[in-house]
């Protein structure tokens, strides 16, 4: 049976604010690993993933990047449109917010165009 997990899990296993919550965290990650476990990631967790972790504990985006990027890249988790989720950090990485971001990956990888009156966000996908 798929779990999906939800952001708290994800933010006390990159922040390691409260030990106990870590070691949990840690201990379900060692379960995926060894298959024991199968976890979905969906999209919105890892967006609300990143605006707590840059609004709340006032992480830079390259260090928020840096981590997300390395955890989504880990087979043992089901991710929910890896390529879109992967391809993303290059946007995020510089200063456009999670959601731009995602657009432009997916609008990339699926050869699409963004219906949009955001101009910045138009000249990116070019």
């Amino acid at each position: 049976m798929e779990e999906i997990i939800d952001t708290n899990i994800i933010l006390r296993y990159l922040v390691r604010d409260v030990e106990p919550l870590y070691k949990k965290a840690v201990e379900i990650f060692k379960e995926a690993e060894k298959r024991k476990r199968k976890i979905l990631v969906k999209p919105l967790i890892i967006a609300e993933a990143c605006f707590v972790l840059e609004s709340f504990y006032k992480k830079h985006r390259e260090e928020i990047a840096d981590s997300l990027e390395v955890f989504l890249s880990q087979n043992w988790l089901k991710v929910e449109e890896r390529d879109t989720m992967l391809n993303l950090w290059f946007w995020y990485r510089k200063n456009l917010h999670f959601v731009d971001s995602y657009l432009l990956s997916w609008a990339k990888i699926n050869e699409s165009k963004i219906l949009s009156f955001d101009q910045k966000l138009i000249k990116n996908l070019n």
